[in-house]
C-alpha cells in the first residue's frame, strides 16, 4: 500500500476514533488515530503524507485553529472536517481556512469514504488555478437574484430560518430557493456548493 493512503483520524471521542479506525481499515486505507489536534502538531514534521480527517469542535485546539496551525507549519495536507448539523458555518469558515471538504454528522460512510479519494486525489492541485472556475461562473450567472441571495446566506454559513428572517420571505420558500440554487449549480452537497463559490471568490 503506498503511504499516500494514510488517513489521519484527529478526534477527542475515542469511540469516533475506534470506529472510523475500523471503517478506513476495512477501505483499505492505513490509519493512524490522534486524540486531539495538539497530538497530532507534536509529531507532525517534515512533509505530511495521505489526508487527516478532524472533528470541528474538540477540547483545545479546535478545527479551525488546527487548520490554521497546519498552514501556518507550511503543511498542504488536505484536511476533512466533520461537522455537526448545527455547525455549517464552522463547517464554511473550515472551507475558507483551506479544508479540502467538510461532512455533517450522521454520515453514510460511502460518503466519508469518497471524500477522503477525492480529497487524496486532488491533493496535488490545491496550489493549480481551478480548470472549473470559468464553468462555476457560468452557472452562477444563472441564478435569479434572490436565489443568489440565499446562496449569500448559505456560503454565510446561515440556516434557513435566518436566512428567511434576513429576507422577509418563509423558511419553506427558503427551501425553494435553496433546491434550485443546488439544481442550477449542479451541487452534490452543501460542501460541493460551498467550494465552488469559494473556488470563484479566491480567483476574483
Amino acid at each position: 500500500m503506498a503511504s499516500n493512503d494514510l488517513v489521519h483520524v484527529v478526534d477527542d471521542d475515542v469511540e469516533v476514533r475506534k470506529s472510523l479506525g475500523f471503517l478506513l481499515a476495512t477501505a483499505d486505507f492505513a490509519v493512524r488515530l490522534y486524540e486531539s489536534a495538539s497530538a497530532f502538531l507534536a509529531t507532525a514534521t517534515g512533509n505530511l503524507d495521505g489526508c487527516i480527517v478532524t472533528d470541528v469542535r474538540m477540547p483545545g485546539i479546535d478545527g479551525i485553529e488546527f487548520l490554521r496551525q497546519l498552514r501556518s507549519r507550511g503543511h498542504s495536507i488536505p484536511v476533512i472536517v466533520m461537522t455537526g448539523h448545527a455547525d455549517v458555518a464552522l463547517a464554511v469558515q473550515a472551507m475558507k481556512e483551506g479544508a479540502a471538504d467538510f461532512i455533517e454528522k450522521p454520515f453514510d460512510d460511502v460518503i466519508l469514504i469518497d471524500a477522503i479519494r477525492s480529497a487524496l486525489g486532488n491533493r496535488n492541485q490545491v496550489h493549480a488555478a481551478h480548470p472549473q472556475s470559468a464553468e462555476i461562473r457560468a452557472r452562477l450567472s444563472t441564478l435569479s437574484e434572490r436565489e443568489k441571495q440565499v446562496l449569500d446566506g448559505l456560503v454565510s454559513g446561515l440556516p434557513n430560518k435566518t436566512i428567511a428572517y434576513d429576507l422577509g420571505i418563509s423558511p419553506r420558500t427558503v427551501e425553494i430557493h435553496r433546491a434550485n440554487v443546488m439544481s442550477k449549480m449542479n451541487a452534490s452537497s452543501l460542501s460541493h456548493l460551498v467550494r465552488m463559490v469559494l473556488i470563484v471568490e479566491s480567483q476574483a
